[in-house]
């Protein structure tokens, strides 16, 4: 039998919008699990051209919410700066989520994603460490 991977991401079927579960064995990895999931949905290329860094802290009450609050963020740099990022580099604490990320500008984006929605979202445990099913509205 092969070994499950220990972090990743899958499609689900959903009625209108588009869902992901995503899984790892801690919350940094889950969240950029989820950040690249949300790009390959979105059939995002980014072009070779030069790597971009970018540095920013966002706040919430609890996990889900800096789950969605860093997605979101994620959404905003594609849309309104053209970028994607594909290297994350996340600390996460109660409250509070640290990022670096890298990346470059986008060269093809197939499908938009209009929103990470809180819909049904709830980080829990399971054997990989942690997974969760999110909804994002296009």
């Amino acid at each position: 039998m092969p070994e499950a991977k220990q972090s990743g991401y899958e499609e689900l079927e959903h009625t209108a919008d588009w869902a992901l579960k995503v899984w790892a064995p801690d919350l940094e990895a889950l969240f950029g699990q989820a950040a690249i999931g949300m790009n390959d949905l979105a059939e995002m290329e980014l072009s070779e051209s030069e790597r971009i860094e970018k540095a920013f802290t966002l706040e919430a009450l609890d996990a889900e919410g800096l789950l969605v609050e860093f997605l979101s963020e994620l959404l905003y740099y594609s849309e309104m700066e053209r970028l994607g990022f594909d290297h994350f580099e996340l600390e996460i604490g109660a409250q509070q989520l640290t990022a670096k990320v890298a990346g470059s500008p986008i060269a093809a984006l197939k499908k938009e994603i209009k929103a990470v929605t809180f819909y049904d979202l709830e980080i829990e445990q399971s054997a990989a460490g942690l997974e969760v099913v999110i909804v994002f509205d296009v």
